[in-house]
């Protein structure tokens, strides 16, 4: 069956993870994706852990791999002075180029937007920065982590006695990216009865503010800041994380109001101490959670993460098990969506990628290919799809325009 994207051509010059996360879903659903890159200057997420077996390369990191599934890889050396052809070329068969190095990087090499559109002139291209094209911190440089810093979402992470908290993952990494989706399908949308292309300009910065603006809100209106709470909630007790049976076996419980609280003591089997008065109501099961929780864990251990969830939802009190990467890849309900499929990469073997986490009943994705090692592709890409000659393909290699080594 044709896919949504089928036809559709991309240039993905992205940088670490936004951009290369929109070029994914577009090649998941039918768009032809070419991944550039240079063996001097390879994708930093090649040099990101974990790497298969522990042993470090620039084919051998999961992280690329996941983000860079049913693409083509290509490398050139855009510094070197006979790359321009193979730029032009490029962009005179894209529909789209993907961009998310510091502003100006892209247009040292004659690719910024203008140039783009003076080749094509449909063509659609976006830009992802970590605060946006222009402005006095337009040059600011980093990852997800510093964006997590930036909007606020460190500060607010963490325990109260404690400094604030990265979060464990690069937070505004996996948010941009479908901000920017949408707008591309609207692009598409949009030169499909224009004939027209689009410049596209996000600031990650701003897709992130988007996740904390109860707390803007919250200040704006109170003056109040949001301060650290661990994995406590303003108003819900309990809340929070429990231990259970087993080592490192955890399960979270929500309770939302005072009905629930007695459907949660009645799962427990009402113990003395849950018809003490200081439990009553929320806020008096506010004022005296630690020794409240410190109770609870007395409970919890006695039981599996799985037979306290089961018990709490079948009385109607929110509660999930705490789940480890092995217990998501052995997750009955992920295994039956089919999110996990196993393909083989030439260099990792065969490894667990994230289909999408959203289904088209018409044009389901198609996940056959796994990402490219570096230059996997050359021959495919500048003979069949650029158009270069064999002899003109051997003469870039020989001048480092199309790079081997890194």
């Amino acid at each position: 069956m044709k896919q949504v994207f089928e036809g559709i051509k991309v240039v993905d010059f992205a940088w670490s993870a936004v951009g290369t996360q929109v070029g994914r879903e577009l090649a998941y659903h039918g768009a032809t994706v070419i991944r550039v890159e240079s063996h001097s200057r390879p994708c930093p997420l090649r040099s990101m852990a974990p790497f298969k077996d522990g042993i470090t390369g620039l084919d051998r990191a999961g992280v690329f791999a996941e983000f860079n599934a049913q693409k083509y890889g290509m490398t050139v050396d855009m510094t070197h002075p006979n790359s321009k052809e193979v730029a032009r070329r490029l962009v005179a068969w894209a529909d789209i180029i993907s961009d998310s190095m510091t502003p100006g990087t892209l247009a040292n090499f004659g690719l910024d937007y203008e140039s783009c559109r003076e080749i094509n002139p449909r063509i659609i291209y976006f830009s992802t920065t970590m605060q946006g094209q222009d402005g006095p911190h337009k040059d600011f440089q980093g990852f997800g982590h510093h964006a997590n810093a930036l909007f606020g979402v460190s500060q607010t992470t963490g325990w109260p006695d404690g400094e604030p908290n990265l979060g464990g993952t690069a937070y505004s990494d996996f948010i941009a990216p479908w901000y920017l989706l949408v707008a591309v399908i609207g692009a598409l949308l949009r030169r499909s009865k224009t004939g027209e292309g689009t410049y596209i300009e996000q600031s990650q910065l701003e897709a992130g503010l988007n996740f904390v603006v109860p707390h803007l809100l919250d200040y704006g209106v109170n003056n109040r800041i949001l301060e650290r709470m661990g994995n406590r909630d303003r108003e819900m007790a309990p809340h929070g994380i429990y231990p259970c049976e087993g080592a490192d076996r955890w399960v979270a419980i929500a309770v939302a109001d005072d009905a629930q609280w007695r459907s949660f003591c009645r799962v427990i089997g009402n113990p003395e101490w849950a018809g003490d008065p200081k439990f009553d109501t929320s806020s008096q099961r506010k004022a005296n959670e630690d020794v409240m929780d410190n109770l609870i864990c007395e409970w919890t251990r006695n039981y599996t993460q799985e037979q306290v969830m089961k018990m709490m939802q079948e009385a109607g009190v929110a509660a999930g098990v705490v789940e480890t990467g092995e217990d998501l890849l052995n997750d009955p309900q992920m295994k039956y969506r089919g999110h996990f499929p196993v393909l083989n990469h030439h260099g990792i073997g065969p490894h667990s990628y994230h289909a999408p986490s959203y289904k088209l009943s018409k044009t389901p994705c198609q996940i056959t290919r796994p990402a490219p090692c570096i230059g996997e592709h050359n021959e495919y890409v500048y003979n069949e799809i650029l158009g270069f000659s064999g002899d003109e393909i051997a003469d870039m290699i020989a001048e480092g325009v199309i790079t081997t080594e890194s």
